[in-house]
């Protein structure tokens, strides 16, 4: 199989999918109608403005109305020769209503096929320039429950979609992640080439969101390998995977069986504990759990007497809890860990 870091951009189209703006076939026709228009007064003008090089049968000179009849036949490929119009009246007719009839023709007959063509053409280009200028995107491995719900928390942090590459081996999927708006890689996250051509090398942060852990070690093994510097996170099943995500080089590790079974036994006894819960790790409505810059003014206070509910501060990648000595005051370059109001109380 060849490697598909290799391929040319025309090659990676279906297996790179660029999203696509989201235009109705009602403009999509007018875009072409209009453009047609304006080839064929792009036509008529070079003919009229160079007249002298033409003849007409008649041999009466030719008109303004003779050099939109020649720019028709000539655009509508059906030439001239053996039967012209030769009246005004004629020829007016075979512009506004015979021309006109040729185009819808070939629009039907070929339209299909050019489209395709067309389509694959663009979608090569656009890789081409992705490839060329992306830079500290989020490449996510998995677009299962996990995956998606990974992209919706990326979204709600304001990433743009386009920044956002996923990769996963169901068709389907994918075709969910390209609605959205996101840049899809069809192909197996275990193989470097695929996230090589996912840009994983130059990523901000890689999720690995696989639905078996034993996957789940191997592209993070993978990942790493191919970015040593960007922010990994891995979600396993079982606890006793967790070193090993951790020594393939997860910088976090998410055990998703363990996390539900604890939201289940807390229902239990606490429900009301996690619908909160729910609501934190939830950033499209209510409080949700966010991290920003500390302000100058900030510098020098305790995080404790703030507005804002901190949990904690980020200090040199190390995140101490408000109530340890090392959060007692703010410094500079600190980051506050804090809860964000995401939507009004009411809502």
């Amino acid at each position: 199989m060849q490697d598909l870091t290799d391929r040319s951009e025309h090659d990676l189209v279906g297996v790179i999918r660029m999203p696509e703006s989201k235009i109705g076939p009602v403009t999509a026709i007018m875009r072409r109608v209009i453009g047609a228009i304006l080839a064929l007064f792009a036509t008529v003008l070079i003919v009229y403005l160079d007249r002298d090089g033409y003849r007409d049968v008649n041999g009466d000179g030719v008109s303004f109305l003779d050099a939109m009849y020649y720019a028709t036949v000539s655009l509508s490929t059906t030439g001239y020769g053996d039967i012209a119009p030769a009246s005004d009246s004629a020829r007016l007719v075979n512009i506004l209503v015979i021309t006109p009839l040729r185009v819808l023709f070939l629009i039907v007959l070929v339209g299909t096929t050019l489209e395709v063509l067309t389509e694959r053409s663009r979608q090569a280009f656009k890789i081409q320039r992705w490839r060329k200028t992306v830079r500290d995107h989020v490449v996510v491995v998995g677009y299962g429950t996990k995956g998606r719900s990974a992209v919706s928390a990326v979204l709600s942090d304001g990433v743009d979609p386009s920044r956002i590459v996923v990769v996963d081996t169901d068709q389907s999927m994918l075709d969910a992640a390209s609605l959205l708006g996101l840049v899809t890689v069809h192909g197996s996250g275990t193989r470097s080439d695929v996230l090589r051509v996912a840009g994983v090398p130059r990523a901000r942060s890689v999720v690995v969101a696989s639905s078996r852990d034993d996957s789940a070690v191997l592209i993070t093994l993978t990942a790493r390998e191919l970015a040593p510097k960007a922010q990994i996170v891995a979600a396993v099943r079982e606890t006793e995977n967790v070193h090993l995500l951790r020594q393939s080089g997860a910088n976090q590790v998410v055990v998703s069986s363990e996390t539900a079974g604890r939201l289940l036994g807390m229902a239990t006894h606490t429900p009301t504990v996690v619908d909160m819960v729910e609501d934190l790790i939830t950033p499209e409505q209510g409080l949700a759990i966010s991290e920003r810059e500390v302000e100058e003014s900030e510098v020098g206070g305790s995080p404790r007497h703030l507005t804002d509910i901190v949990l904690g501060i980020v200090r040199e990648g190390t995140l101490y809890r408000v109530d340890s000595a090392e959060a007692d005051a703010i410094e500079r370059g600190d980051r506050l860990l804090y809860i964000r109001k995401v939507t009004p109380a009411d809502d």
